[in-house]
């Protein structure tokens, strides 16, 4: 048996121990494994018709070069978020620069390359580690006839069909541990603090570290905001506060009722622009209302940085083993996921079939931009 990895999107620590735990269960049963580097870039990036001189595409993976990794963040891979079914002209290694589109500026779908690689390759069964984007185009491929099987990825847990996705408890551990220092410095100054982090269309990576670090606001994306009523808010909770300061906690999908969310730059292969800004404006605005000097902090890749803690070790290497047991029993075409505490599998192509969001009537205070838990009894101990 010949295994593929690669994992595409934004990096998260988790993602070398499901690495890691692929190749040793691989090689216990007397398989191999090869790595494609920077995500589907790697089998793009892959002349079926000369393996030898793109062999930089690929890494070949042991137990003895994936031994310490598990220990790091990142992925050893690499990643990026490349779409085959979306390629710029650009995009396209030299190889494939003949099916350029005609206009130079259209996209082109090399699916049929991505396949012919595989089958070059000798490669069985590819495991693709990442979110929606990621995932949907791993399910595509295995509907055209190459077996894939699916693992979930994202700091803002969002992967729908799964309760737990590798990054987020490492996200919210590490958030709530840098809310809790920057109390030092807004405190100081009695100011009001306002802290920017993940959250594209969820806002649970914010609600989690808003209700564990006892912020005092929490925006999330779910739900648009208004600035007049967080300023007055904030002003009451720094008057009574004993320091005289106050604190929320933003995604950077959360957008203030009347604007626009706020995207830069052009859009990524999937149709995605980047995010970031919503601290500014709701800082600028805080200061506009109040009176008061505002501080604003956007955590963005500290989040991603540095080694997995605990949950974001067992459960990716506990992923990394589900898939192999899976392989070996003859079942493909799926997504490992974890559903109200249990490990289970869903059909790869689960994340297209619906959106995974914040339950805000369960666990958000509209009213009061607080996270809440209205019942907690049945809800997942990642609550959603």
């Amino acid at each position: 048996m010949h295994l593929g990895i690669l994992t595409g999107g934004g990096d998260v620590p988790g993602l070398n121990p499901a690495i890691k735990a692929v190749v040793s269960e691989a090689f216990a049963r007397g398989w191999r494994v090869t790595g494609f580097r920077r995500g589907w870039a790697g089998p793009v990036n892959t002349d079926p018709k000369n393996l030898e001189a793109t062999a930089g595409a690929r890494m070949v993976l042991t137990p003895e070069n994936v031994r310490g990794i598990d220990r790091t963040g990142g992925t050893i891979l690499h990643t990026s978020r490349t779409n085959p079914s979306r390629m710029t002209a650009a995009d396209l290694p030299d190889f494939l620069s003949h099916r350029a589109p005609a206009s130079g500026s259209g996209k082109i779908d090399i699916t049929d390359h991505v396949l012919t690689v595989l089958d070059a390759l000798e490669i069985d069964v590819l495991i693709a580690i990442g979110g929606d984007d990621t995932l949907s185009y791993a399910s595509r491929i295995h509907r055209e006839g190459a077996k894939a099987m699916c693992i979930p990825k994202t700091m803002d847990n969002d992967v729908f069909g799964t309760d737990y996705c590798i990054g987020f408890s490492t996200c919210v551990t590490r958030s709530v541990e840098l809310i809790n220092r920057l109390r030092t410095p807004v405190g100081s100054h009695e100011r009001l603090l306002v802290v920017e982090m993940f959250g594209r269309n969820c806002g649970l990576t914010a609600l989690m570290a808003g209700y564990l670090a006892d912020a005092d606001r929490t925006l999330i994306a779910e739900v648009p905001f208004h600035l007049d009523r967080l300023a007055e808010m904030l002003s009451k909770d720094r008057a009574a506060s004993v320091s005289n300061y106050a604190m929320t906690v933003v995604s950077e999908g959360a957008s203030v009722i009347g604007e626009e969310i706020i995207e830069t730059g052009s859009a990524d292969a999937y149709g995605h622009r980047k995010l970031g800004g919503i601290g500014d404006r709701v800082g600028q605005g805080l200061k506009e209302r109040t009176g008061i000097n505002v501080m604003v902090q956007n955590l963005g890749y500290l989040l991603r940085a540095g080694a997995p803690d605990a949950v974001d070790l067992m459960v990716p290497k506990n992923y990394g083993i589900m898939t192999v047991q899976l392989i070996e029993a003859g079942s493909t075409g799926l997504m490992v996921a974890v559903e109200d505490g249990c490990y289970t599998t869903k059909p790869a192509d689960i994340s297209m079939q619906g959106k995974r969001r914040v339950n805000v009537e369960n666990m958000y205070d509209i009213g009061e931009y607080r996270p809440r838990s209205a019942n907690l009894i049945g809800t997942p101990m990642y609550l959603r």
